[in-house]
């Protein structure tokens, strides 16, 4: 499921009362090091831009992009699905097969796998590391966090060098409050194998930064309009900040500022490509 506005309720807290995953106290053994892996611990933090389909790729790519994520909700809406409910696998693999070939490097929004089973959930992800993807985002749905860090671990045995950005929804579907619960999950996904974790809806400056200072993996931060700008983020120590459904919901806004002002007598406003540049988008991409 896509980070985005209009946060679904929250199921009961699945924090359990008994013993931890059985990963836990377990440091894994790195995998090998990746560029993909490399874009999260060199330089400036990884601005992560969100594709839906393969104009929005090669447009991305075309400003410089050295890694393009895909959006879960992008993909879903655009083919009339709901997002977050494993109704898009099929079209998921088959975007990840087309984006794969762009000039950049591509991590590709799985939900949460698709699946309960973490065999199935290892299937997914050896198809899309097969496609090409160099990396995969698995997200919890504040489900229990001991059969989500099996996932991880089962992707990370399957396929060891596809980087796993495990999501928990504690600021997302939850409120929040409960630092010991968003920790907990963290701790568990980054010992299961887990190379980097991501708090979507976490926008506090101080919460974030004592997250940075107790983790042992790269925090990625979803960008918010309300939240911290990037280089706030940066300066926090934020190593991933992706742009998730943002960019989709922004091209249907501009579809609506567009026929409101067409309607009302104005000049549509904007930036429009022109035909022949999207009709180059195709030529740009069997160039590579």
């Amino acid at each position: 499921m896509n980070a985005d506005q209009g946060h679904p309720s929250r199921p009961p807290d699945p924090r359990p009362d008994g013993p931890a995953h059985p990963a836990a106290g377990i440091r894994r053994a790195a995998s090998r090091p990746t560029p993909f892996t490399a874009l999260h611990h060199t330089g400036a933090p990884l601005l992560l831009p969100n594709a839906w389909d393969h104009a929005s790729a090669a447009l991305l790519a075309g400003e410089g992009f050295a890694a393009i994520g895909t959006t879960s909700l992008g993909v879903a809406a655009a083919a009339g699905l709901p997002d977050g409910a494993a109704a898009t696998r099929e079209l998921t693999v088959r975007l990840a097969r087309q984006l794969a070939a762009g000039p950049y490097l591509l991590s590709v929004d799985a939900e949460d796998g698709f699946a309960q089973d973490p065999d199935e959930v290892a299937a997914v992800a050896h198809e899309l590391a097969a496609a090409g993807a160099a990396g995969v985002n698995l997200e919890d749905g504040l489900g229990p966090a001991e059969a989500h860090a099996a996932k991880i671990e089962a992707v990370k045995a399957a396929v060891p060098d596809l980087f796993v950005n495990a999501r928990t929804d504690t600021h997302w579907l939850g409120d929040g409050t409960d630092e010991r619960d968003t920790l907990h999950r963290l701790d568990l996904y980054q010992q299961a194998g887990a190379d980097c974790v991501f708090v979507p809806g976490l926008t506090d400056p101080t919460r974030i930064s004592a997250l940075v200072k107790s983790l042992d993996v790269p925090l990625n931060i979803l960008y918010s309009p309300s939240g911290p700008a990037v280089a706030h983020l940066a300066d926090l120590g934020v190593r991933r900040i992706s742009l998730g459904s943002f960019l989709y919901r922004r091209a249907l806004g501009a579809v609506l500022d567009a026929v409101g002002d067409i309607r009302a007598g104005r000049p549509a406003g904007g930036t429009t490509p022109a035909y022949d540049a999207v009709q180059a988008l195709s030529r740009r991409a069997s160039r590579h």
